[in-house]
C-alpha cells in the first residue's frame, strides 16, 4: 500500500514538473517567434524588399516555401506578355471552360483577344482565362508551366514551382519527388520586382495591374464583360502601384504588392495571411511593413574614394630600362565623376564596408584595361555591389629579344659619348 501511494506521489510530481518544462517551452518559443517578428503579423510568411536591389528588409519565415494561390498570376501574366502578342485571339478549350471559380464563365471555342483576357486575370483573377493564356502561349498548361519555372530559374527563384497558371492548389511527381504548387516569400517579391522594374515588358505589366476597372467583350461580339480590380491598396495606401492577391483552401489569404515613395521603392509579400473569415489580414499586414519601410529606411550616398595599392609586376620591362628597378603597375576603378555614386536603402545604425580584392602580384605582360581586381561593398555582411578594378598602364615583358636589344645599346652608349665630344 504504501508503495502505491509513494508511485502516485511521483507521478504527480513528475507531472507537475513536465507541465513546468513544457509551459517554459512553449513560452521561450513564443518569444522567439516575437524577436523574429516584431511587427507580430498574421501572415505565415511574410517579406518586405528593397525592390531595387532585392535586399531583404524585413522577413518573417521568408524563406519558407507555401503555396500562393493567385499571386502566381503575376508570373503568368510576364510570361504572357514576354511571349505572346496583346492582339492574338485566344480559343477557349473545354479544359479552360471547366475551371472552377473564380472563373470568367467562357464556353469551349469561345474567342477573346489576348490583352482583354490578361485584365481578366490580374483585376479578377479569373482561373479560366488563366489556363486560356497559358494554352495559348505555352502550348498547354504544363508547357506553359515550364516557362514559368525557367523564368524562375533565371530570377534564381530556387525555391519556387508552378504547376498551374492559376494558382490553385496542386501537387505533382517528379523524379520520384512529390512537389507541391509553391515559392516562398522572398522568391515572390523578387519576381514581382522583376515584373515592376527589369522585365521588357514591365509598362505593359505596370498599366494592367495598375487599372482600377475594365471593359471588354469577346472577339464575337456577343457578351460583354466588366472587371474590378481586386488590389483595394491600389486606393487605400498612397504610393501603392501594382500588386495581386490570392486565395485557395491551401494557401489562406496571399497578397504581393509594390509601394513607390520617392526615390525608394518597396515590394512585399505575404503568404498564409489567414484564413475565412479573416480576409482583411493582408491589409493589416500590408501597412505594417510599407510603413515600417518607409519609417526605418532611408537613401545613403556610401561611395568612397579609394586610392589603390601599387602591385609589383613580375618579369616587367622598368621604366627606367634598368633590370634592377622595381616594377609596378597601377590601378583604379576608371569611374566617370558621375559614376561615382552608390546610394543604398539602409537603416539608421546599418554600415558599409569596402573590401579590395587586388592579386600581391601581376606577372608581364599586361595592358592597360585589363581587370585585374574588384572594391566590394558589403552591407550586412552581404554583398551589394561590386567595382572591378582595371590597370591604368601597359607594362611589357623581358624577353631573349629584349635583353639582346640591352645589351648591344649598353655597349653602343661609351662610343656614341666618345662620339659626341669628337664633334
Amino acid at each position: 500500500m504504501k508503495q502505491v501511494i509513494l508511485f502516485i506521489l511521483c507521478l504527480v510530481l513528475c507531472t507537475g514538473i513536465c507541465g513546468r518544462v513544457t509551459a517554459q517551452a512553449e513560452t521561450d518559443g513564443q518569444e522567439q517567434q516575437n524577436q523574429k517578428d516584431e511587427l507580430g503579423l498574421y501572415a505565415q510568411s511574410a517579406v518586405l524588399m528593397d525592390a531595387k536591389t532585392g535586399r531583404i528588409l524585413y522577413g518573417k519565415n521568408e524563406r519558407v516555401a507555401r503555396p500562393m494561390a493567385s499571386t502566381t498570376k503575376i508570373m503568368t501574366c510576364i510570361i504572357a506578355l514576354e511571349y505572346g502578342n496583346l492582339s492574338d485571339t485566344v480559343t477557349a478549350s473545354q479544359n479552360a471552360a471547366a475551371q472552377p471559380k473564380v472563373h470568367l464563365g467562357v464556353y469551349k471555342g469561345q474567342t477573346f483577344r489576348l490583352e482583354d483576357l490578361l485584365y481578366s486575370l490580374m483585376l479578377e483573377s479569373h482561373n479560366d482565362a488563366a489556363v486560356m493564356i497559358a494554352e495559348h502561349v505555352g502550348g498547354s498548361v504544363e508547357g506553359f508551366a515550364a516557362l514559368m519555372n525557367q523564368k524562375a530559374r533565371d530570377l534564381g527563384c530556387g525555391d519556387t514551382y508552378f504547376i498551374t497558371p492559376n494558382g490553385l492548389d496542386a501537387s505533382k511527381e517528379e523524379n520520384g519527388q512529390m512537389k507541391e504548387h509553391s515559392t516562398t516569400a522572398a522568391d515572390l517579391a523578387r519576381i514581382m520586382n522583376y515584373c515592376i522594374g527589369t522585365s521588357p515588358k514591365k509598362d505593359e505589366f505596370l498599366k494592367i495591374t495598375g487599372t482600377q476597372s475594365y471593359y471588354f467583350t469577346d472577339q464575337e461580339g456577343k457578351r460583354s464583360y466588366s472587371c474590378q480590380n481586386h488590389n483595394a491598396l491600389l486606393t487605400m495606401m498612397s504610393g501603392v502601384f501594382s500588386g495581386k492577391t490570392g486565395f485557395t483552401g491551401g494557401a489562406g489569404y496571399s497578397y504581393v504588392g509594390a509601394l513607390e515613395d520617392g526615390e525608394r521603392e518597396f515590394t512585399i509579400a505575404l503568404l498564409g495571411c489567414g484564413w475565412p473569415p479573416h480576409k482583411t489580414y493582408k491589409w493589416s499586414d500590408a501597412r505594417k511593413l510599407f510603413g515600417y519601410g518607409k519609417e526605418h529606411y532611408q537613401y545613403r550616398e556610401v561611395y568612397q574614394e579609394k586610392t589603390l595599392p601599387e602591385i609589383p609586376v613580375e618579369n616587367g620591362v622598368p621604366l627606367s630600362g634598368n633590370l634592377g628597378d622595381p616594377v609596378v603597375v597601377h590601378a583604379d576603378l576608371n569611374l566617370k565623376d558621375e559614376e561615382k555614386s552608390l546610394k543604398l536603402l539602409m537603416a539608421e545604425d546599418e554600415e558599409v564596408t569596402v573590401s579590395e580584392e587586388l592579386p600581391d602580384r601581376l606577372k608581364a605582360p599586361l595592358r592597360k584595361g585589363q581587370t585585374v581586381g574588384t572594391v566590394t561593398y558589403r552591407l550586412q555582411g552581404e554583398t551589394v555591389k561590386t567595382f572591378p578594378v582595371y590597370l591604368t598602364e601597359d607594362v611589357e615583358k623581358i624577353t631573349f629579344r629584349w635583353c639582346i636589344d640591352r645589351v648591344i645599346q649598353l655597349f653602343r652608349s661609351p662610343f656614341s659619348f666618345v662620339n659626341d665630344i669628337a664633334e
